[in-house]
């Protein structure tokens, strides 16, 4: 045992991560400063944690409406940084593994994956489905979406001990709502040349084409002998 004391006393916390240590079974938590040597640990209610310092990324697909009940499936991808590992953990109390190392598997960014579901996701869902009600698919503004998705899902983390660093939001509509979207571009470009009624006789056309598949096989030439 005063071995074991010895050795954790000698303990320091490295740069690449956020240290955490508890003298009363995580009840409460001191971060200890990179290259600070970590407390000596006495009793099994003593331990450290570590969280990584470096950002990571994520990502969530799931479906949502935007104006007039207009379903198309989401993409979200992101880069986000623990800001504050105390209040992470708290959130996310599975995280870590007790008195492992930085490099150990269980604070591998895969381990992370579930805390990014359960605190990340949940929210960037929340928010852009609130916001994409009220969104036109037909003139939706991906780049203004993200900067607005990103600050409202930001004042929600902030809470958590996390932020989001950047995020890229991809709306992948159905068929036949990418069909629609694409008429309703091309009206626009034929009425800024007033070609109004030639654009409504193109889309008429358009609409009344049938898709036609067409699969061709290569047929092997034989000659026959007469």
């Amino acid at each position: 045992m005063t071995l074991a004391a010895v050795l954790q006393s000698c303990d320091r916390a490295q740069s690449n991560v956020q240290t955490l240590y508890t003298n009363n079974c995580g009840v409460s938590w001191q971060l200890i400063k990179a290259g600070e040597t970590l407390p000596k640990g006495i009793g099994m209610c003593s331990y450290k944690v570590t969280v990584p310092d470096y950002p990571m990324q994520g990502e969530s697909v799931f479906k949502s409406a935007f104006k007039n009940r207009v379903m198309a499936k989401i993409e979200v991808t992101y880069d986000y940084s623990i800001t504050d590992a105390r209040l992470y953990i708290g959130e996310a109390k599975y995280l870590g593994k007790i008195n492992s190392d930085s490099d150990n598997e269980a604070n591998s960014a895969k381990a992370y994956e579930t805390a990014e579901n359960s605190v990340i996701d949940k929210r960037i869902k929340e928010i852009a489905r609130d916001l994409l009600i009220n969104e036109d698919i037909v003139d939706f503004s991906q780049a203004d979406f993200e900067t607005k998705l990103l600050d409202d899902v930001n004042k929600l983390l902030i809470s958590k001990g996390v932020k989001i660093n950047f995020l890229s939001f991809v709306p992948i509509p159905e068929e036949q709502t990418r069909q629609a979207i694409d008429i309703v571009t091309a009206m626009k470009i034929y009425d800024s040349k007033g070609l109004t009624e030639v654009g409504k006789a193109v889309a008429t056309a358009r609409a009344g084409a049938t898709k036609v598949s067409v699969t061709t096989e290569a047929k092997k030439e034989t000659e026959t002998e007469e």
